[in-house]
């Protein structure tokens, strides 16, 4: 796991993926408590109605909580993505962003639920906005964490 956020941010620009559709992180705070992506609309990343591709949104939300979580966690930790669901709202024009925050609380509690080799499956909610700060999307990412030294099954 990369351990400078900087570098994690270039990786992640420049990230086939991520550049081809046009989604750039922004922001990526150095101690991985914060993050910023933006989706700007292109002719290659709209659809027919000429909105952002629902895929679109849904990648520019895809790795950023299981990034955040193992670098805050020193990688001693498996954290995946398990599942996830989202619910449009409006269409998505123009640029578009969310944002993501891993809190101490939420550090605190992952140690506490894993304490004993458990599994925890938290839910994230994951806000896309537009540029005047109303919802296009709302997403529910369903995470798997456990301890690596005391994981047995993953399951």
């Amino acid at each position: 796991m990369l351990r400078k956020a900087w570098l994690l941010k270039l990786l992640l620009n420049i990230w086939p993926p991520f550049l081809f559709t046009g989604i750039k992180v922004t922001e990526l705070s150095s101690d991985f408590r914060q993050a910023k992506v933006r989706l700007k609309m292109r002719a290659w990343n709209k659809n027919a109605l000429g909105t952002h591709f629902g895929g679109s949104l849904f990648s520019m939300t895809d790795p950023f909580y299981v990034l955040m979580i193992l670098a805050r966690l020193d990688n001693q930790y498996y954290v995946w993505d398990k599942s996830a669901d989202i619910d449009f709202i409006r269409p998505g024009k123009g640029e578009v962003t969310a944002d993501f925050y891993v809190s101490d609380d939420f550090i605190n509690e992952i140690i506490e639920k894993t304490r004993h080799g458990e599994k925890y499956q938290p839910t994230v909610n994951v806000y896309v906005k537009n540029i005047d700060g109303e919802l296009v999307a709302k997403l529910n990412r369903r995470l798997y964490i456990r301890q690596k030294n005391k994981a047995t099954l993953l399951t």
